[in-house]
């Protein structure tokens, strides 16, 4: 076996040194040498491992490496050739050994190796000595690459009073050197500024607190990170990143009175609801943190409360009661303020609360009078005669002057009518007899006003109760219609009759029933009370007769329980009536009607009868009427010659001479315009048969009486009274134009009036004088 079958068995085995990952190891633990001297063969291929250098500068090409061929005898006959990424222009070959070498500056973060082809030739025959071997040359990296922080500018934020050592934020840095070979891309991160309140990770950058910090001492800091390539090595490049670190807030401090006491006052006139004063505590919190909330603490909360202001964080003190100068003039309050959120972390560092003391003083002044009773009951009889005493009513002025009152009655003229007030005592009186069957209470209001200061009025309500007494006697409750039959039996109770009264009894009422004096005797009728306050109309014999006595008249006497008792007569009508076996009410009722209007069944029907003809004769009356109010304008109707609008109401008098300018009426959408004067030529008479076949233009007339109408009845400025409406126009021209010879341009002698004989016996004569008028002329 000769040398280049051994080496070819070699190459097989071990693959191209550059692109196999144990060179690459190899590279990275040799990272102190340019590069390894080892001889490689690959099919009769002998060269040394491949570097470039980056960033390598030089005026002259800078030697990588060498190829060489086993079969060059390095006698001249062998040449080298090198294509492939850069040949020729980055790369170039010595053709005679297979030396190469780096004409330009490379950069590795742009490319990191090239891929060539070497081959080697015979000079003479121009053949190939060798298969075309491929080859990588790679870039090897110097530091030339700052680090950069691509995330800067940094924010971050951490809640105030953290213990050391927690984490704040994190911040990371790139370098664009190779991280396999050397200390290029190796990073190492310190504090520039920051000290002593924050630290940094050298390895990790990740930034920690190194001490407690409290944010309502200094809300915000800036720290400035530096992170170093070569480990932090002489000569290594840096980058700074700025982190800007914001303490959030926690609660951790209590609310603080901005006083220790606080001085207010109010007025003794003040309504419920003044605000009387604010209070207000200071906390270093801020957002919820700084929420509180206040109370009133002492037993001052019945008269005083407090509210808070949760957009200011004030605490409103308002009046809870009204105050009065002369039974309290002053208070002493204390007032509490409370964090709203507590956090339990803190509680130990004492109560999130504070107190303070408010002094109010009640200021003095010019009250109204006060009534002893802000409402007032009184009563007194309805016999009660005129000037009566109802009661009275007292006020005083609570002010210290205690100055004199005038009373007076308000509200409704009526009840002055019916009582009247002492202005000076305040006693209450009536002014005429009362009637509590009318109005059992009366309602009224009192005035007391200062004399001193009459805007000083206060005003009491006084409610009068009319007491009873028995002025009304008992009467039937209703009407009664009370029938009886002609068959009716002895014993047979034919109605039940109860009582009212008007009086007011405080025991209830109790009414007795029985006949009067001058019925005691009537063998008819029997009166039982019942014990009710009702009683019940018996018969006191069989059998009635309609014809003999058609009505009974029963007075009844009523009896009350008043004192004095009162009695009345009441009379009870009862009507006989025609029954059937069942003894019909209804029948009862209609044929008493009948006997009453003395009108037999026949004769009835009779009446209805004729009311209903005469009632048809005048709906048919009132039909033909409207019917003639009807008179719509129709297509056929004889021609206008004059219209007469006419208004039933009265003129204006003298002014309706200038009411209404006819000029108005003469509107160019409705005049025709004027015709000129036609020549009379042979074509006149059939114009003439057209004019005797159709009559005046009554659609064109009916039209300018519609607008005229209308703009008469939309005129918003027409006058309120009668105007005369003057229609000038008379309709369109004739078909035959005009007969009249004013302002014609045409002499007679022009003229032939032939014509006219042809006109019929009504233009007769007319013709005759035109005819002769001609000859006479010739």
């Amino acid at each position: 076996m000769n040398c280049s079958t051994l080496l070819s068995l070699v190459l097989m085995l071990v693959q191209l040194w550059p692109c196999s990952p144990s060179m690459q190891n190899r590279s990275a633990q040799n990272i102190d040498q340019s590069f390894t001297a080892v001889r490689r063969v690959k099919r009769g291929w002998l060269w040394e491992p491949l570097f470039a250098t980056e960033e390598q500068t030089s005026t002259v090409p800078v030697y990588v490496g060498q190829l060489k061929s086993d079969l060059d005898k390095q006698d001249g006959n062998l040449k080298y050739i090198l294509t492939g990424e850069g040949a020729g222009s980055i790369f170039i070959i010595d053709e005679n050994n297979g030396k190469i070498y780096v004409t330009q500056k490379l950069d590795r973060e742009k490319k990191p190796f090239y891929t060539l082809r070497a081959q080697a030739m015979n000079r003479r025959t121009e053949l190939p000595v060798e298969p075309e071997s491929e080859f990588i040359i790679k870039v090897r990296d110097v530091n030339d690459n700052e680090p950069q922080f691509l995330d800067g500018p940094y924010v971050a934020t951490v809640p105030e009073m953290s213990p050391e050592g927690t984490s704040v934020t994190q911040v990371t840095a790139t370098d664009g050197d190779d991280p396999s070979y050397g200390n290029s891309a190796r990073l190492l991160y310190s504090l520039i500024q920051g000290q002593p309140y924050f630290s940094v990770e050298p390895k990790t950058g990740v930034i920690r607190m190194a001490s407690q910090m409290d944010r309502e001492t200094k809300d915000q800091y800036l720290v400035i990170i530096q992170a170093k390539d070569m480990v932090g090595q002489a000569g290594a490049f840096s980058a700074t990143a700025t982190v800007t670190i914001n303490l959030s807030d926690i609660n951790d401090n209590p609310p603080k009175f901005q006083q220790r006491l606080y001085y207010m006052t109010v007025s003794e006139e003040a309504p419920v609801g003044t605000t009387v004063g604010k209070v207000f505590a200071e906390d270093s919190d801020i957002g919820e943190n700084a929420a509180m909330n206040y109370f009133i603490e002492d037993d001052s909360s019945d008269v005083f409360d407090i509210i808070t202001n949760n957009e200011t964080q004030e605490g409103i003190i308002v009046l809870k009661k009204r105050v009065d100068y002369e039974t309290r003039r002053r208070y002493s309050i204390r007032a509490k303020v409370v964090n709203r959120y507590i956090d339990d972390r803190f509680l130990k560092e004492g109560p999130f609360e504070d107190k303070t003391i408010v002094k109010i003083n009640v200021e003095d002044a010019d009250e109204p009078p006060v009534f002893t009773l802000e409402n007032y009951v009184m009563e007194i009889a309805e016999a009660a005669v005129s000037g009566s005493l109802v009661g009275i009513v007292t006020a005083k002025d609570p002010d210290d002057d205690d100055c004199p009152v005038r009373y007076s009655i308000v509200h409704g003229m009526h009840l002055k009518k019916l009582f009247s007030i002492n202005e000076h005592n305040g006693t209450i009186i009536t002014t005429k007899p009362l009637d509590r069957e009318i109005a059992s209470w009366h309602n009224i209001t009192v005035t007391a006003t200062e004399t001193k200061n009459p805007e000083k009025i206060s005003e009491a309500n006084v409610y009068i109760q009319v007491l009873d007494v028995n002025d009304h006697a008992p009467e039937f409750s209703k009407y009664y219609e009370t029938f009886v039959c002609e068959n009716a039996v002895s014993g047979q109770l034919i109605q039940s009759i109860s009582a009212v009264d008007q009086d007011d009894s405080a025991e209830g009422h109790h009414f007795y029933f029985s006949l009067a004096q001058e019925a005691t005797n009537n063998s008819h009728f029997t009166v039982k009370d019942n014990q009710d306050n009702t009683a019940g109309i018996f018969t006191a014999k069989s059998g009635f007769r309609r014809q003999e006595q058609f009505s009974f008249y029963l007075p009844i006497l009523i009896l009350d329980n008043g004192t004095p008792p009162l009695t009345s007569t009441n009379t009870l009508t009862i009507t006989v009536c025609d029954c059937d076996t069942e003894v019909n009410t209804f029948y009862c009722r209609y044929g008493a009607f009948m006997y009453a209007i003395g009108l037999s069944t026949e004769a009835l029907v009779a009446v209805l009868a004729c009311i209903l003809i005469l009632l048809v004769f005048f709906l048919a009356i009132v039909a033909i009427r409207q019917q003639r109010k009807k008179s719509p304008f129709s297509e056929k109707m004889e021609e206008f010659r004059e219209n007469i609008v006419r208004y039933d109401d009265e003129g204006g008098g003298e002014e309706d001479t200038e009411a209404f300018d006819i000029s108005a009426l003469r509107t160019r959408t409705v005049m025709r315009t004027h015709k000129p004067r036609k020549k009379v030529t042979a074509e006149i008479h059939s114009l003439y048969r057209q004019s005797l076949q159709v009559g005046p233009d009554s659609a064109i007339f009916r039209q300018f009486i519609s607008e005229k109408l209308e703009e008469a009845n939309t005129d918003p400025s027409a006058p309120p009274y009668d105007s005369l409406q003057t229609y000038a126009f008379e309709g369109t021209d004739s078909l035959a134009g005009s007969l009249s010879s004013l302002g014609s341009h045409m002499s007679d002698v022009d003229q032939s009036y032939d014509y006219l004989t042809d006109w019929g016996p009504h233009f007769k004569q007319l013709a005759g004088m035109y005819t002769s008028h001609r000859s006479v002329g010739d």
